[in-house]
């Protein structure tokens, strides 16, 4: 006798209509978000008991059909995989032919070294690569600016009406909000049915760095944050989109050698982030954009200059 294939959270064994309703109020909408949870998650949010979660989770896991792939079939996979350009060739040669789809690129420097204009430049360039596309821009610190994006579209030979129509943007007024618009994103593409291809968040860390102060609100914050990049991961993992973040420094008093700058977010935004760029001033209104971290790339830098038309070679 052949199993039904469950395929909504709702024919999972233990999930009624309440327990399923408490879920996909807290962002667990599809058997996958199930599949990667903890008990622990399960337990708090649905008030479920740890044998119930065990199970629901085991499930869930059993109709992803999660378990072992060949290096080969891993390779089909990533043949899919697409690529935003940038402007800059040597930026993008940098990052292995562009900005990936099915990762996050997290972006962190100083102000005025080029996150956002980066974000603005991916936005537009990403919308002429993909015609029947759409971008989703998640604000936090009021920085999306629909002139700069008028001043791409008309560099780049496109209509800017048309280019602002296809931009989606979220403002987030605190970390809460952030998270949620995060996981509205999911909606849009499912229930919307709009392709994004692109998800920017300018900046990841601004609310969680202003409401949690001081040691004691620290490991919070980080179990927040850490949260909120595994949503941002598992959208891009499953809707193969690009999803670029932007990211503050802090100084470190202690650094008497090189740069004292130090990316927010510690080890969680660290590992969490599959390519890392640190961006600097650079000589004559240049930016430099390094390399930190890559899956396949070795460490290396570019320079830039951004001009009205958007990221140019030196």
């Amino acid at each position: 006798m052949t199993k039904t294939k469950v395929s909504d959270i709702k024919e999972l064994p233990g999930v009624g209509a309440a327990t399923a309703e408490k879920l996909e109020g807290a962002g667990y909408r599809d058997m996958l978000s199930i599949a990667v949870a903890s008990p622990a998650e399960l337990i708090e949010i649905a008030g479920v008991t740890e044998a119930s979660a065990r199970k629901i989770i085991s499930a869930a896991r059993e109709a992803m059909e999660m378990g072992f792939e060949t290096g080969e079939e891993i390779l089909k996979k990533r043949e899919l995989i697409e690529r935003i350009n940038s402007g800059s060739n040597a930026l993008d040669q940098m990052l292995g032919g562009g900005f990936e789809t099915g990762a996050i690129t997290e972006a962190f420097g100083e102000f005025g070294s080029g996150k956002t204009q980066i974000g603005h430049v991916l936005t537009v360039n990403q919308l002429k690569q993909n015609p029947e596309a759409m971008t989703v821009y998640i604000d936090t610190e009021s920085t999306f600016r629909p002139e700069r994006i008028i001043q791409l579209a008309e560099s780049a030979g496109m209509d800017p009406k048309e280019i602002l129509k296809r931009i989606i943007v979220a403002k987030a007024y605190n970390s809460d909000h952030q998270m949620l618009l995060t996981e509205k994103v999911e909606d849009l593409i499912k229930k919307d049915k709009k392709n994004v291809k692109l998800v920017v968040v300018d900046s990841l860390t601004a609310h969680f760095r202003a409401e949690f102060i001081g040691r004691g609100t620290l490991a919070d914050r980080q179990q927040k944050l850490n949260r909120h990049l595994h949503t941002l991961m598992r959208l891009a993992e499953t809707n193969n989109l690009c999803v670029y973040v932007t990211n503050q420094v802090m100084a470190k008093p202690d650094t008497f050698f090189g740069d004292p700058t130090q990316a927010i977010g510690g080890h969680i935004v660290a590992h969490a982030s599959t390519y890392r760029i640190y961006l600097r001033k650079g000589k004559k209104g240049s930016r430099v954009a390094k390399l930190i971290d890559s899956p396949s790339m070795p460490e290396a830098e570019a320079a830039f200059i951004v001009e009205t038309g958007g990221l140019k070679d030196i």
